[in-house]
C-alpha cells in the first residue's frame, strides 16, 4: 500500500512536470507569431498585415497575401463610416425626428446627420444616445438673464439687484444677509469705531427697550383697571334691579335669563347679515381637470416601463403598488390604479380636487416629476392640454 501511495504520488509530480515544460516550449513561438502591422493596416489573423478602408467604405474582401490590398466599397445611401475600418458593415444614418429637432447637416458617406434644436429650444441629452429638445426657460418679473439659451444649455436666470432666492423664487430684500448687501450698513476698515460711541449706542437700545415695557406695562394696568370698573358696575346695576322684583316668578326669570347656559346663547338673535357663511377658495386651476381623463392621458403619454418609476416618485407605496398588481391582471389597470392612490391621497391630504377633480398642487407635481424623468414631452402635451402656463 505505501509502495502505491508514493507511485501515484511520483506519477502526479511527473505529469505536471511535463505541462510546464511543454508550455515553456510553446510560449517562445507564440510570442514569434505575433506581428507589428505598421499604422493604418490591420493583421487579419494570418499573420499578413492588411490594409484598412477608408472613412466612407467598407471592407468588401480581405488581402490573402503579403503586399495585396484589401477590397474596399464605398457605404450606399443611408449609411456610413466616419473612420478608417475593416468593416463588413456601414453604419445606419440618424434621422432627426424628435420632436423640435431639425436637420442641421445632411448624412454622407463619411459622417453622420448632425441635428439640432429649433429656436427657442435646447437639447437636453437623456443618455449617450437618445435627447429630447425641451423649450427655453424664460425668465420671470424679478429675475434676469445670466446666460442666454444655447442649442446645448438652459437659459440661466438669477435675481435682480435687492433680491434673493427663497424656495426657489425671488423675493426683495429686507433685511442685511450675504444676499442683500445694501441692507447692510457700511463696515469701516481703516479706522475702529470708538468704544465711547458703541457704548452710547448701546445705551439708547437698552433704553428704549425699558420704555417699551414700561409703556406695555402701564397700558396692561390701566386695562385691567377699567375692566374691573365696568364689571363692578354692571354686577351694581343687576343688584338694583333684582331688589325691585317683588315676585318669585319674576325672580326666577331674572335668575334663567342670568344664566350662561348654552340655551341662553342660542336664544341671542342675530341679524341675517351677521350669519357666516363657509368661504369656498376659487379653484386654482383654469380648466376642470377630471382625474380619470387625465391618468388616461398620463398612460397614453409615458412608456409602460417607467409608469412604476413615475408613481414612486409621486409617494405611491410599494404596497399599494403590488396591491395593484395583485387585484388587476391587466398591467393598464393596475398602473391606473396605482395613479389612482396617489389623485385620491393627495386630495385628501387637501391637495386634490372634490368630486373626481384635480387641483394645480398635484398636476404641478406631476409635470415636475416628468421632467426629472426626462419626459419633457409628455410634460409639454399635458400643458398644453390643460392650458397649464
Amino acid at each position: 500500500m505505501e509502495g502505491a501511495r508514493h507511485s501515484g504520488r511520483w506519477n502526479k509530480k511527473a505529469s505536471f512536470s511535463t505541462i510546464l515544460l511543454l508550455m515553456c516550449m510553446f510560449v517562445p513561438t507564440l510570442v514569434s507569431l505575433q506581428k507589428t502591422c505598421p499604422p493604418g493596416d490591420y493583421d487579419n489573423g494570418n499573420g499578413i498585415c492588411c490594409n484598412k478602408c477608408l472613412a466612407g467604405f467598407k471592407l468588401l474582401e480581405e488581402c490573402q497575401a503579403e503586399g495585396q490590398r484589401s477590397n474596399c466599397t464605398q457605404c450606399p445611401p443611408g449609411q456610413y463610416t466616419a473612420h478608417v475600418n475593416f468593416f463588413r458593415n456601414c453604419f445606419r444614418c440618424k434621422q432627426c425626428k424628435a420632436k423640435h429637432e431639425l436637420v442641421e447637416s445632411e448624412c454622407k458617406s463619411d459622417s453622420n446627420t448632425i441635428c439640432r434644436c429649433e429656436d427657442g429650444f435646447y437639447k437636453d441629452q437623456i443618455d449617450s444616445v437618445t435627447s429630447e429638445c425641451l423649450k427655453c426657460k424664460q425668465c420671470g418679473p424679478d429675475e434676469m438673464e445670466k446666460q442666454a439659451c444655447t442649442p446645448n444649455s438652459n437659459t440661466v436666470c438669477e435675481c435682480k439687484v435687492n433680491y434673493y432666492k427663497l424656495n426657489d423664487k425671488c423675493v426683495p430684500c429686507k433685511n442685511c444677509t450675504s444676499e442683500c448687501k445694501n441692507h447692510c450698513l457700511p463696515v469701516k476698515t481703516t479706522t475702529e469705531v470708538p468704544k465711547s460711541e458703541n457704548r452710547f449706542l448701546t445705551n439708547i437700545i437698552a433704553g428704549g427697550v425699558t420704555v417699551a415695557i414700561v409703556l406695555l406695562a402701564v397700558a396692561s394696568l390701566i386695562t385691567y383697571m377699567i375692566t374691573k370698573w365696568l364689571t363692578k358696575k354692571k354686577l351694581q346695576e343687576r343688584t338694583s334691579q333684582s331688589s325691585d322684583v317683588s315676585s318669585p316668578e319674576s325672580l326666577e326669570v331674572l335668575v334663567q335669563s342670568e344664566e350662561p347656559s348654552e340655551k341662553g346663547l342660542k336664544a341671542i338673535p342675530q341679524s341675517p347679515g351677521s350669519e357666516q357663511e363657509p368661504f369656498n377658495l376659487p379653484d386654482c386651476v383654469p380648466l376642470e381637470i377630471k382625474i380619470p381623463d387625465l391618468i388616461y392621458m398620463v398612460l397614453d403619454l409615458v412608456p409602460v416601463l417607467q409608469v412604476k418609476q413615475l408613481v414612486r416618485s409621486l409617494g405611491v407605496t410599494d404596497t399599494d403598488i403590488e396591491r395593484a398588481e395583485m387585484d388587476h391582471r391587466s398591467c393598464q389597470e393596475a398602473h391606473y390604479q396605482m395613479l389612482r392612490v396617489w389623485a385620491e391621497r393627495g386630495s385628501r391630504a387637501g391637495a386634490g380636487g372634490r368630486g373626481g377633480m384635480l387641483h394645480r398642487p398635484l398636476m404641478l407635481e406631476l409635470l415636475d416629476k416628468l421632467r426629472k424623468m426626462h419626459l419633457g414631452q409628455a410634460a409639454e402635451e399635458l400643458e398644453t392640454k390643460y392650458g397649464i402656463q
